[in-house]
């Protein structure tokens, strides 16, 4: 049964967010957030080790970091969540990788509607803090070393979830980068979702707002003048090669990009 966390399926923090004097105190308060989200981060991974952390409580806990995000002055835009599930099929997610703010946020919008999971390397399996969370959640594991074996890992895992009804999300550049490079993103993507049968979902974010850290990747600076965006595009097939539809990708994340004033190589 689905659920949904949202009142519309146009989502702005103008409207839903926190504008409180509780916030005011809040903003700029990296050490609040790093209190908070670290709490979240120990509570998910006991409950992962416990193996009592399932879908509800994954989208539950990712919900729990975007009121975190707004309560400290981050403002969401989120648009064209009905493509989400306008089709009972799983599909293939493709977007662009900016920071962990992403994947952080993303099962809180997706995972009520359909059932998801993500492709993600395995350095984040094997963290110390992240990894039984993301193991809990049957992730497709790639090493990023070797495109070939990654190639064969994707099609092979990807195509059993999906036939299994669980749609995957699949961010086709090699690293998290705040400036979108075309030449980097890659058509596993869409190679998965033609093997399997199934349509596409593009995505285009703007998540620079949480920067990557120096020391832990993960845990980077917060930039309260950088809106938060995401926009879900309509769903299609591919046919052919897929390479026709993996630029259709490319141009709708470099569209966004462009209107939201991102960066683009």
């Amino acid at each position: 049964m689905q659920w949904s966390y949202f009142d519309s399926f146009n989502y702005d923090t103008k409207r839903h967010g926190s504008s409180s004097f509780f916030r005011w105190v809040l903003e700029d308060n990296w050490f609040y957030f790093l209190s908070q989200y670290a709490a979240i981060v120990l509570r998910t991974r006991r409950e992962a080790i416990k193996n009592v952390y399932g879908k509800k409580e994954w989208a539950d806990s990712s919900l729990e970091v975007l009121r975190l995000i707004e309560r400290i002055g981050g403002e969401f835009h989120i648009s064209g969540m009905e493509n989400i599930a306008k089709s009972s099929e799983p599909v293939v997610f493709i977007s662009n990788h900016i920071s962990t703010l992403e994947t952080m946020v993303f099962p809180a919008l997706i995972a009520p509607l359909r059932d998801v999971t993500f492709v993600v390397k395995d350095s984040l399996v094997k963290h110390p803090l992240f990894g039984p969370v993301m193991r809990s959640r049957e992730p497709v594991i790639v090493g990023r070393t070797d495109p070939r074996k990654d190639f064969e890992i994707v099609m092979t895992q990807g195509m059993e979830l999906l036939s299994r009804g669980i749609s995957i999300v699949v961010f086709p550049q090699s690293t998290r980068n705040d400036v979108f490079r075309p030449a980097e993103f890659n058509s596993i993507g869409v190679k998965l979702a033609k093997k399997a049968g199934v349509s596409v979902v593009p995505m285009a974010i703007k998540t620079d707002f949480w920067g990557n850290g120096k020391i832990i990747k993960e845990i980077g600076t917060l930039n309260h003048l950088k809106p938060i965006m995401i926009k879900f595009g309509e769903s299609f097939p591919v046919s052919g090669t897929g390479k026709e539809e993996n630029q259709k990708i490319i141009n709708f994340i470099i569209e966004n990009l462009k209107a939201w004033n991102g960066l683009v190589s």
